[in-house]
């Protein structure tokens, strides 16, 4: 699948379900920055995007076993004048582009441009963005999973009742080590990379 345009709701989406199938279908939401690529905090620009090693065999190894890959980011930097809703729309062309290169791809991206201070439903740890894909795509939330680095992640999948996978930042300094604790007690898979979060997941259904 290939995502649509976006939408007026900072979401780029992918195709509808099949009219008349009635089937909904098990999806892996993925955080971006930090999980999917290196986080640079406040990625601004897709000259920058580097995908972090084994997260195109893992996107390629959820959708082979039949799972949806859908990115769910905040993307406060918008509200905050850092950088513009067609960056990270460009931004996002580029992780498409590098997965392709590899045989696979990301089947939508859907962001929150908002402040915290807004109070939003989409921003993680909300679960707006997550319910809208749902709605979109067709999808059984109950049989899918979030794979992320933060405990807003982990959040996020406790309320709509996901398996969570946290994969710590990679790196030695990581944005929010005092997270890292709290997030690995609460999850209910932690693994080293992206990769192996997606080989863990598929070992337990």
């Amino acid at each position: 699948m290939s995502s649509a345009p976006e939408t007026g709701n900072g979401a780029h989406r992918g195709p509808a379900p099949p009219s008349g199938a009635g089937h909904l279908r098990r999806a892996v939401f993925v955080d971006r920055d930090g999980t999917l690529n290196v986080d640079t905090h406040y990625l601004a620009g897709p000259e920058k995007v580097e995908l972090y090693r084994g997260v195109t065999e893992g996107v390629s190894l959820l959708r082979s076993r039949g799972f949806l890959v859908v990115v769910i980011t905040n993307q406060s930097g918008i509200a905050r004048g850092l950088y513009t809703q067609s960056a990270v729309e460009a931004i996002h062309a580029r992780i498409q582009e590098l997965l392709r290169r590899g045989g696979t791809e990301v089947d939508a991206f859907y962001y929150c441009p908002h402040a915290p201070a807004e109070g939003c439903a989409c921003r993680k740890p909300g679960t707006e963005l997550f319910e809208r894909a749902a709605r979109d795509l067709g999808i059984d939330l109950p049989s899918s999973a979030m794979i992320g680095d933060r405990m807003l992640d982990v959040e996020a999948a406790e309320k709509l009742h996901l398996t969570s996978i946290y994969v710590p930042e990679a790196g030695e300094r990581p944005h929010y080590p005092e997270e890292q604790l709290e997030a690995a007690h609460r999850a209910s898979i932690i693994a080293p990379s992206f990769l192996e979060g997606c080989q863990r997941l598929l070992e337990r259904l």
